[in-house]
């Protein structure tokens, strides 16, 4: 058993093919068995998977493991989108799941996530547990192995975003959806039409190699469904990632929207009908808090990683939680990032009033906001010496401006005077530290970029 190459990342083990093998997978599937016995959970458990050409293979690999160890295993009838599989979880008190998927990751990746029996994503104590537990699979006796089924995951699904959301919301709206090839094709498009809704269909086709491209929804890869926007031919587009549990929104006057302007969007109208704090990573935008600011709600800052969000959303009772990269989840569902879900709400949001419009308002009410980022190369070895330097020799100013205050939940978060800010933590899946910017320009984030570059390069 080779089991230095499986190490659970931000989100799971993912791996390019060569290192993510049927055997290997094998022993986290042991692994997961081993965990559920230690905790005697009990019930059967689901085993979901994407549309990569590898998947189906590799969820029944995983299935097989489980049934050997005794637990009855529900697979869904076809490649499934990972918040459905975390949702169906509560939904029919499952002992948990093991997804197959590697998200936005190119078509020569795969990977493995666990979901608890709560479907919010598994935190470090849970995933360290399995890593330690990996190992060749092993069986109980014939008479008490479990057995795999066949389920409907969707079409339960289908009944409760719908209830959740309100059917006919959307009415009237015209919708451009890019399912990017991936697992919301057949699944978001069908649910916004049931809700009311108009839609085109971009990329709506099975590809498992997501037209040689990665399946994430960013400007540079939603280039045609900006087109079509533009166009005038749709109100709005929308975009999943290849497990659609993140989201990417076109409109026709911003084109490709920054997932910050689309988080307090949203933010904004849920607080139309509801209340509740927001729960954001640090990387995402100050525009969240000045929107709950101006509702008299508060918002909770996490590290990277929606498993953080997630348990910050149960920890405040948060009404949203979301990150900068497009991973969104309400109040009321599961407690996973869902980009179907979201695109519902995005759809009605949109009938009620033009994204574009409640944008440029927000924008006028609470400042304007642009951001970015850089990547900085650094071996994972030494990532902590260099915060570590850093973080002891942070000057009073920086790029002209007084510190006003440093927060250190991931990386450091350098604060500056007018509400400009800098952070520069690591990568949690490349040999890089990231500098991030915001500001409220483009030139002045341009400007702050450069002064992180200048405190980080001295010490890598």
């Amino acid at each position: 058993m080779d089991a230095d190459a499986i190490t659970f990342g931000t989100d799971g083990w993912r791996a390019t093919l060569d290192t993510f093998t049927s055997s290997r997978l094998r022993t986290v599937g042991q692994a997961v068995a081993t965990y559920l016995r230690e905790e005697s959970t009990e019930g059967p458990v689901a085993v979901g998977y994407d549309a990569r050409e590898s998947s189906p293979g590799f969820a029944e690999d995983v299935a097989e493991v489980l049934s050997a160890n005794g637990f009855d295993v529900l697979l869904p009838e076809r490649d499934t989108p990972t918040p459905i599989v975390a949702w169906t979880i509560v939904d029919r008190d499952l002992a948990g799941a093991c997804m197959i998927t590697a998200s936005h990751n190119p078509p020569e990746y795969n990977g493995v996530k666990f979901i608890p029996s709560d479907g919010a994503p598994a935190l470090p104590t849970v995933t360290e547990r399995i890593e330690s537990a990996l190992a060749e699979p092993r069986s109980v006796p014939d008479a008490e192995q479990g057995e795999v089924h066949e389920s409907d995951f969707l079409g339960p699904y289908a009944e409760h975003a719908l209830d959740f959301l309100d059917i006919g919301e959307t009415s009237g709206t015209e919708i451009a959806y890019d399912a990017m090839h991936g697992s919301g094709r057949g699944v978001t498009d069908a649910l916004l039409e049931r809700a009311g809704a108009s839609v085109s269909r971009l990329r709506c086709e099975k590809d498992p190699t997501f037209g040689g491209t990665a399946p994430e929804p960013t400007a540079e890869n939603l280039e045609a469904l900006t087109e079509e926007v533009r166009a005038g031919t749709a109100d709005l587009g929308i975009a999943n990632d290849g497990d659609a549990d993140r989201i990417g929104i076109v409109t026709p006057d911003r084109g490709y929207l920054d997932p910050n302007l689309f988080f307090a969007v949203l933010y904004d109208y849920l607080l139309e009908s509801d209340s509740g704090p927001a729960v954001r990573s640090v990387p995402t935008t100050f525009l969240i808090d000045r929107v709950g600011e101006s509702h008299d709600e508060s918002v909770c800052e996490t590290r990277v990683g929606f498993k953080w969000i997630a348990q910050g959303m149960a920890e405040h009772d948060a009404l949203i939680g979301g990150e900068e990269s497009g991973g969104f989840g309400v109040r009321g569902h599961v407690r996973e990032k869902d980009g179907v879900l979201v695109a519902l709400l995005a759809a009605a949001a949109e009938s009620e009033e033009p994204i574009d419009d409640r944008v440029t308002r927000l924008l006028e009410e609470h400042g304007e906001i642009h951001q970015d980022r850089i990547g900085l190369s650094c071996p994972d070895s030494e990532k902590d010496r260099v915060l570590s330097d850093l973080e002891g020799e942070l000057p009073d100013r920086v790029a002209g401006r007084e510190v006003s205050d440093v927060v250190t939940i991931d990386g450091f978060k350098v604060l500056l005077e007018g509400g400009a800010w800098i952070l520069v933590r690591p990568s949690g899946t490349e040999p890089k530290l990231r500098v991030y910017a915001e500001a409220g320009s483009e030139s002045r984030v341009a400007e702050l970029l450069e002064a992180g570059r200048d405190l980080v390069e001295p010490h890598v």
